[in-house]
């Protein structure tokens, strides 16, 4: 059965770094996109970045394009985020999800296996 399950959330101050890590029991065969998502209290979820299974597409939210970077390593069956010049705004639950039949990775489709999430707070 499927599984994602994130780590590397934690406390950092602003301007400061963390990398997130999301990994697969299994990877899906054929076509499939891996992304991140956050929801902080009292707001909507929102897309931060995804990549495709093959790794050549990537995509990024506005809000954190120049200072995320998403990875993925096909033999740990690992998604790496890599989040630099860290906001107060960026704290939020991170979730790792999946979706089948992306060729060219987007954050608005429906992603169907999701982890558990993991807390990022960005704070003096």
């Amino acid at each position: 059965q499927l599984q994602l399950v994130e780590s590397g959330g934690g406390l950092v101050q602003p301007g400061g770094s963390l990398r997130l890590s999301c990994t697969a029991s299994i990877f899906r065969s054929g076509y499939y996109s891996i992304g991140w998502f956050r929801q902080a209290p009292g707001k909507e979820r929102e897309g931060v970045s995804c990549i495709s299974g093959n790794g050549r597409s990537t995509n990024y939210g506005d809000s954190v394009r120049g200072r995320f970077t998403i990875s993925k390593d096909n033999a740990e069956n690992t998604v790496y985020l890599q989040m630099d010049s860290l906001k107060p705004e960026d704290t939020a639950v991170y979730y790792c999800a999946t979706t089948p039949g992306q060729i060219v990775c987007s954050l608005t489709r429906a992603y169907d296996v999701w982890g558990q999430g993991t807390q990022v707070t960005v704070s003096s």
